[in-house]
């Protein structure tokens, strides 16, 4: 594609937010530790719906070009819409899939959680605490990343994506570009942050593939106090304050850090009205029963499979829509979560029955923290944090040993309420060294005890935020 495709702000309809931070990459000694803070200019992520829509795609040339572009057929190009309109169904499904077993792994691993300044971590409670996060971030950091990546590193990085590196360069472009809305906001940034220290020199070509591709502005810093505080202001302003930090510290061998951060804002399509909102009772997974403030509505389109139950509420203007599946009485959310793959919640999503739904959802706010390392390292992902097979030449060099990836940190945000929904999400890689309805037709879904929801691009056909909700009320990271 010739040119830089227009950048446009995303809106999103439904009162909602997500702020996603994705991208800290550090070098230490012993591995090189590369940690920066990567954004996306052409880049721009658009997924948008999970209904029907189609996004525009804006590429970056990195090792995209090195690898071949894959929309060049015959040596003609094609065009952001032609691309996506070809691929948009099988890279939407590759999206989908990896952000799902990554929210199998969080389950599975949940004493990786990071707690809140002045809270405790929820140990031993894998499975039962709040959990979110956003495939689209966490892709955009790691997929960042990834174009500074060699042989082996790269090829475990692709399996564990599902896709290659250019192809996800173009679809999170593609999506960045085509995510706006009139009636929603959906702001998007990256930035790059690297050491001052001799010890670690840059490879200008990434700086520039960063800058091109996502948009990233690189600032070259002395790896201090003062480079904590730019970093998590930089978080805090572009998460509209929902991700106040991401950074608790610059390790002494940390050398870059690659962030990229989401915001994102919409109403309801329908307000909820002051009698539409209720006190009820919310069974947490505990079995404790919390009071909470419900807010019911009729929806019109109803989810379903043999173990679950659940709507879509559109946000204004419908391209976005919050999905929620409620399982049914006696399976426990995390177990449910655990038995989909990516096919069988794309059926779901993409298939909703035209129906009257008499739906239920508690007002809440959640927090959620993890380091996602060990994670992404069951995932498929090992030589990347292993300071003697990684290879992130294309990224730069350190004295003080090989790059690797130390850490790869996220937190998410979302808050629900009768207006619409706010949500954010932070990743951070660190490297280091070393029909028509009949009246009968009536469904209940009243989600009044541990449920899965997502927010979902209905026009892409993704989700942004993943997440389940197994305690009520206002919960801290790692809670």
């Amino acid at each position: 594609m010739t040119g830089k495709t227009e950048k446009r702000k995303k809106l999103f309809a439904g009162g909602l937010q997500v702020l996603l931070l994705a991208g800290l990459l550090a070098a230490a000694s012993g591995c090189g530790k590369s940690v920066g803070p990567s954004g996306d200019s052409d880049r721009k992520d658009s997924t948008e719906g999970f209904m029907n829509g189609e996004a525009e795609e804006s590429r970056g040339e990195n090792p995209a070009d090195a690898q071949g572009d894959s929309r060049n057929h015959g040596g003609e190009e094609q065009s952001d819409a032609e691309w996506i309109a070809a691929n948009q169904e099988e890279t939407a499904a590759v999206v989908t899939d990896f952000g799902l077993r990554l929210l199998q792994q969080c389950i599975a691993d949940g004493e990786a959680a990071i707690p809140e300044s002045g809270q405790e971590t929820a140990a031993g409670q894998q499975g039962t605490g709040n959990l979110a996060v956003s495939p689209l971030s966490v892709l955009s950091a790691l997929n960042m990343t990834a174009n500074g990546a060699g042989g082996e590193t790269l090829k475990q990085m692709e399996e564990t994506f599902g896709i290659s590196v250019p192809e996800l360069s173009a679809y999170l472009s593609a999506w960045r570009e085509a995510s706006g809305d009139k009636k929603c906001r959906l702001d998007m940034a990256n930035g790059i942050w690297f050491t001052e220290d001799d010890s670690f020199t840059v490879e200008q070509d990434f700086l520039d593939n960063c800058a091109d591709s996502f948009g990233a502005e690189a600032r070259r810093v002395p790896f201090d106090d003062s480079a904590l505080r730019e970093i998590n202001d930089w978080v805090n302003e572009n998460t509209r304050g929902m991700i106040p930090e991401i950074v608790d510290k610059i390790p002494e061998d940390a050398v870059m850090y690659l962030v990229n951060a989401l915001a994102f804002e919409g109403e309801w399509e329908e307000i909820y009205r002051e009698d539409q909102v209720r006190e009820g009772e919310f069974t947490q997974a505990d079995g404790t029963v919390r009071n909470v403030e419900m807010m019911y509505s009729q929806e019109e389109q109803y989810l379903e499979d043999e173990h679950a139950s659940g709507f879509l509420k559109y946000y204004a203007g419908r391209k976005y829509a919050y999905a929620a599946l409620l399982p049914e009485e006696g399976t426990d959310a995390a177990e449910y979560l655990l038995s989909l793959d990516g096919e069988k919640l794309r059926r779901i999503l993409t298939n909703p029955v035209p129906a009257h739904v008499m739906a239920g959802i508690p007002r809440y706010e959640s927090r959620y923290g993890a380091e996602l390392g060990g994670m992404l390292q069951k995932m498929g992902m090992e030589d990347a944090f292993d300071s003697s097979r990684a290879d992130f030449s294309g990224i730069g060099h350190s004295l003080k040993g090989n790059l690797c990836i130390s850490r790869v940190m996220h937190k998410s945000f979302i808050a629900v309420d009768e207006k619409g929904t706010r949500a954010g999400a932070a990743t951070a890689v660190e490297m280091e060294a070393g029909g028509a309805l009949s009246a009968d037709e009536v469904r209940f879904v009243y989600l009044d005890r541990p449920f899965v929801y997502m927010i979902i691009d209905c026009e892409a056909k993704v989700p942004v935020f993943m997440g389940i909700q197994t305690q009520a009320g206002q919960e801290g990271y790692g809670n």
